[in-house]
């Protein structure tokens, strides 16, 4: 399956400090430090097709979440864009990020 064509599932927590819950799950974090809450992350390997994150009911301002990526996309690219859409109808820029290594610094989302 190809991150194009499904949306994406993770299991979204908010980071007491904790950390993904099995060493074979590849997690990343991501702060929202915007004044407006995160309803959807988008991933693309290209930029031009988008899968999303199942974040439940969003991410609230000023909170930090750990996401897990599911393993249907273990054939998936390293190498993905990431981006934010939020509440007040904005979306943030696209970052590039590694994640086949996680990253225990946040992905921040700022203003």
């Amino acid at each position: 399956m190809s991150i194009k064509s499904i949306t994406l599932l993770c299991a979204a927590f908010v980071l007491p400090a904790i950390t993904a819950s099995a060493a074979d799950e590849w997690h990343f974090k991501v702060t929202n430090k915007t004044s407006s809450k995160i309803t959807q992350l988008q991933v693309s390997e290209d930029k031009q097709e988008w899968g999303g994150f199942d974040i439940g009911s969003g991410i609230a301002a000023g909170r930090t979440v750990t996401l897990v990526w599911d393993s249907s996309t273990n054939s998936e690219g390293c190498e993905q864009w990431i981006r934010a859409k939020f509440s007040d109808g904005s979306t943030s820029p696209a970052s590039q990020q590694d994640f086949c290594q996680d990253l225990d610094d946040p992905i921040e989302f700022t203003e």
